[in-house]
């Protein structure tokens, strides 16, 4: 941490950074790491409120609250986006839409990129992986291309290595309960 500390130091002295830029990032750090939390869904940690911190750590301000309010959307929306995508090992094909054309939709540059690795033989892991994108955004895309109709989501193409060996994306008996409930579930909604 001194070394952190001391290379902060060097950059505010030689002019390259502000000592507002270091706490503003810092900032976005831990926030994050707050918001990683979220996608836990077993562990432990303990919370000592009367703990200070040690004198050579960097004190960062926090809104909690406004944290915890947007951790618990983001699982919300993950817990959606898990039941409409429960598999990323799945591939996407463009719908048979006549005269639908692609180029007149508007698209982010990443929706873009994920459209460009659109193949029946390319898993949307694959895809994540190509495009760089972790599987909450890979899954938010996903979820917009296809209730925009632009894609369906298939089986992979040729060879066995894309498609998973096992009937269930998972192992564990009792989370296979909880899938097949939640597609029937889904089936009824319909």
């Amino acid at each position: 941490m001194l070394r952190s500390i001391a290379l902060g130091l060097l950059l505010i002295n030689a002019g390259y950074i502000t000592q507002d830029d270091i706490l503003m990032n810092l900032q976005l750090y831990f926030t994050d790491i707050i918001r990683r939390l979220f996608t836990w869904v077993e562990g432990f940690f303990r919370f000592e409120n009367e703990m200070l911190p040690p004198d050579d750590r960097i004190n960062i301000r926090l809104d909690l609250e406004n944290l915890i309010i947007e951790g618990s959307r983001q699982l919300r929306e993950w817990e959606r986006l898990q039941d409409e995508i429960p598999s990323l090992d799945m591939a996407l094909k463009f719908t048979d839409r006549p005269g639908a054309n692609i180029r007149n939709v508007n698209l982010s540059v990443e929706e873009w990129r994920v459209v460009s690795f659109i193949n029946p033989k390319n898993s949307i892991h694959q895809i994540a992986s190509a495009t760089k994108l972790n599987d909450l955004d890979i899954r938010r895309i996903v979820y917009g291309l296809l209730q925009a109709g632009l894609v369906e989501i298939i089986r992979p193409e040729g060879g066995s290595s894309a498609l998973p060996t096992r009937m269930f994306p998972v192992e564990d008996r009792e989370e296979q309960k909880s899938l097949v409930n939640r597609l029937i579930g889904r089936i009824r909604s319909l």
